[in-house]
């Protein structure tokens, strides 16, 4: 996730049955759940506490990690120092100590700064740390400059793409309409590199349609699509699942299960068949063949630990199958970002 970010506990896109939503304090979204709903959940959540008592035989790549220091002389645009969990450096020395245990053999860094010599700086990480197998930074394919900049880092194999969306105050919505922004995505598809995008809203989601309408060889990833708040009003849920749907069948769409861990009574359910809703619909959508793993670390902290994060979703793929689990753990992220295999352990 990171900048421009959603509340901490917005509500999932489908709560599912026995499951409402309440108002408290400062428009606070607290979730309850019914008796029957918690039993049913109860019960299946007996399977699922062993899901990672042994480590998984399918190697994982973490498509989505901010890296960013804050004891930096400069600074760092996001996180807010007002912010008690993020605000404290992330760098790989951290997150190798909570990830390898759980067997995650590589990761892609994605963009948590706007500022352009951010995209130097994490890639003289990654050049130093095998565990990174892709980049994805911030360049602005509207502006004079980009193609020069994408030349630059192009260059680079760890370079796999940008991250473009309602993110850094930008009018994704409007972009769209200038030729140059166009100009701009048509040489990153030509350089076969690819566009994430969040945070997602149905006019995120919308706006991606008519992107792939006008770009269609630029392979996008969509970023915590179970973050995103449905429309209340009938009319535009029913134009939002239309767009979803649509987008959907574009084979260049990718979809991360990512931002899934929800807060429900002042506790973080790590039973995946509480979420199994919200994931069976992207499922439903997007198929075993584009969905994405990523963690969202650390901005993931402000919901739930890591291994609960992981818990919840190896619980959901496991489920599928061998053969779905490897495809979201691994395999569809390499058609996705074509990342760079950089030790033995990971992948191929």
């Amino acid at each position: 996730m990171g900048p421009g970010a959603f509340p901490r506990n917005p509500l999932p896109p489908e709560t599912g049955p026995g499951i409402r939503s309440r108002k408290r304090g400062n428009d606070k979204t607290v979730l309850t759940v019914n008796r029957r709903t918690f039993l049913a959940t109860g019960t299946a959540a007996a399977a699922s506490r062993a899901v990672l008592a042994a480590p998984m035989s399918i190697p994982i790549i973490d498509c989505h990690i901010h890296i960013f220091d804050t004891t930096r002389k400069q600074g760092v645009p996001w996180p807010e120092k007002k912010d008690t969990v993020l605000y404290k450096p992330a760098l790989m020395d951290r997150y190798r100590k909570i990830a390898l245990p759980l067997g995650i053999v590589g990761a892609i860094e994605v963009e948590a700064s706007p500022w352009f010599d951010d995209n130097q700086w994490v890639l003289d990480i990654a050049a130093k740390d095998k565990l990174l197998v892709g980049t994805i930074g911030d360049l602005e394919p509207e502006k004079p400059e980009f193609r020069k900049q994408l030349d630059t880092f192009v260059r680079n194999k760890l370079f796999r793409g940008i991250r473009y969306g309602n993110l850094w105050g930008r009018d994704f919505t409007a972009n769209i309409g200038k030729p140059e922004f166009i100009a701009g995505l048509k040489a990153l598809a030509d350089a076969d590199l690819v566009m994430d995008s969040a945070n997602p809203t149905p006019r995120l989601i919308n706006d991606l349609l008519r992107v792939t309408d006008k770009v269609p060889s630029l392979r996008i990833v969509l970023d915590h699509l179970p973050r995103i708040e449905k429309p209340s009003k009938p009319a535009e849920l029913k134009a939002y699942m239309s767009d979803l749907a649509e987008l959907g069948k574009r084979r260049q769409v990718f979809a991360k299960v990512s931002g899934v861990a929800r807060t429900v009574n002042g506790k973080v359910p790590d039973d995946y068949t509480f979420y199994k809703a919200t994931i069976d619909e992207m499922w439903d959508i997007f198929g075993e063949d584009r969905l994405i793993y990523g963690s969202d670390w650390p901005n993931s902290d402000l919901w739930a630990e890591y291994p609960v994060e992981l818990k919840i979703v190896r619980g959901y793929f496991e489920a599928k199958g061998r053969t779905a689990a490897e495809k979201y753990f691994w395999k569809n992220s390499l058609a996705a970002y074509k990342w760079i295999r950089r030790e033995d352990n990971q992948p191929k």
